[in-house]
């Protein structure tokens, strides 16, 4: 069989109208949002409709021996939806629909092409929303449910592992499982769904995910802390978590991201100048309870914890002013991509070593001569940091070091964006070989081909 068969039997499954052939594919669906975009070139991108023709693609793909890259909205940002030469892109930007609400039950069930912001707008009237936050409400469940990504929630509702109940599966032989169900509890087998998040599209496709929700809370509101130093940000987290309070966001940001991003907004936040002028970090808190008295006693209490830590000030900001700086603190990777930062890493390390991670983190750039910025879920100990470094091979001997030292204090490579093709390197240099070697018999279960996003995460193999 030769690339007109395959031609014509991509057609033949999805139609004229959902097929593009190289070289008239879309510019958009030949990379993510990875600071570092291999331009290649696949043979078809396709687009189905339904389970049955993921499945048939996936049957056609594997008889062919042609690779498939799953791709959602393209939003991911460690290379893991590029495309492999000559291969196949499944796009799901045309299976976007909730297919079941079942409010009783707190249970959606979705498509994987089915964005963030248009399951938001179709839950809006329900009361439930899904409470998973990544930032970019373009992104799409199947490629969230692909990263496990987290967001600025995870502190208080965890991340996308958390909220996934089931999954429809389609396997590169055409073979449909489902996984799991619309119940929060299971000990019946292995787990499939929870090894299926976080596998970025390298053991099968995903076709349903039925998600878990969450009450909207009627009353919240955004407290902004400036300090004077970014140890004294990390250092008040713990106890803020231990506290009771439950925040909903607990983010920082150091003055110069802080900077960027509301300059970028054109936000401006009220933050008295003598005290901005002594701040070195801010720290973003966002309250949700279920009163409006509740409220007020958390903010109180919360005012007073950050106070008897060294706050400078303790600022409630008005709705308008909280949404637009959660909105800015969302765009702060695209702040970053256009100041020129060469890396953006998602290091994760446990809560309470943030500050001494932060510290060894400044001192291994300058040894390096690189320099770093950030903010970060601190709530959750998840790190995003901004290196500018342009060298390929320093940059790469100081990212090695980074994420070794983090490995160290119990931390992980990658806390939400995922290892894809950027951090695939660091990775499997510094991971357990025996974990390394047990992942790949797994992936061998499941793809005997190698055929699924290959090249990226556990595959060392070259791109053609």
């Amino acid at each position: 069989m030769g690339t007109l068969d395959l031609r014509n039997e991509l057609i033949a499954i999805v139609g004229t109208d959902a097929v593009t052939f190289s070289p008239a594919h879309h510019p958009d669906d030949l990379h993510d949002e990875s600071l570092h975009p291999d331009h290649n070139e696949p043979f078809a991108v396709v687009r189905p409709l339904n389970t049955r023709q993921v499945s048939d693609i996936a049957k056609t793909a594997n008889s062919h021996g042609v690779p498939i890259t799953p791709r959602g909205s393209g939003t991911g940002l460690s290379g893991a939806a590029t495309p492999v030469p000559g291969g196949i892109v499944v796009s799901f930007s045309r299976m976007n629909q909730l297919l079941r609400l079942d409010a009783n039950d707190h249970v959606a069930v979705v498509q994987p092409g089915i964005t963030l912001r248009e399951l938001g707008e179709a839950l809006a009237s329900s009361g439930l929303r899904y409470p998973v936050y990544p930032g970019e409400l373009s992104g799409s469940l199947g490629g969230n449910v692909n990263t496990n990504a987290g967001g600025m929630r995870a502190v208080r509702h965890g991340v996308t592992r958390n909220h996934v109940l089931g999954l429809e599966l389609v396997l590169i032989d055409g073979t449909v499982v489902r996984t799991g169900g619309p119940v929060v509890k299971s000990s019946s087998g292995y787990d499939l769904t929870q090894l299926v998040v976080g596998s970025e599209g390298t053991l099968a496709m995903v076709c349903e995910v039925t998600l878990k929700l969450s009450p909207i809370m009627a009353h919240s509101t955004t407290v902004l802390v400036p300090f004077r130093s970014l140890d004294n940000v990390t250092r008040i987290v713990p106890r803020i978590v231990a506290s009771g309070l439950e925040p909903s966001m607990l983010e920082y940001l150091d003055v110069l991201t802080m900077s960027a991003i509301t300059k970028a907004a054109e936000l401006e936040l009220g933050v008295d100048s003598v005290v901005a002028s002594e701040t070195a970090a801010y720290l973003i808190i966002v309250l949700e309870t279920r009163t409006a008295q509740q409220l007020d006693d958390d903010i109180a209490a919360l005012a007073e914890l950050v106070e008897g830590a060294g706050a400078l000030d303790v600022y409630i900001l008005p709705p308008i002013a909280g949404t637009r700086l959660i909105e800015a603190r969302e765009r702060a990777f695209w702040v970053g991509k256009a100041a020129g930062a060469n890396e953006i890493i998602d290091i994760v390390v446990p809560r309470s070593s943030v500050p001494v991670f932060l510290a060894e983190a400044t001192a291994i750039a300058e040894r390096h001569d690189a320099f770093i910025s950030g903010c970060g879920h601190v709530g959750d100990g998840n790190i995003h940091l901004s290196v500018f470094l342009s060298d390929d091979e320093r940059r790469a001997a100081m990212l090695l070091e980074l994420f070794a030292y983090g490995l160290g204090l119990g931390g992980q490579i990658s806390g939400e964006h995922g290892i894809g093709r950027d951090k695939q390197a660091p990775y499997l240099a510094l991971t357990d070989p025996a974990l390394i070697e047990l992942q790949r018999r797994i992936k061998t279960a499941f793809d005997p081909q190698q055929l699924l996003n290959p090249h990226r995460l556990l595959d060392e193999r070259p791109m053609p």
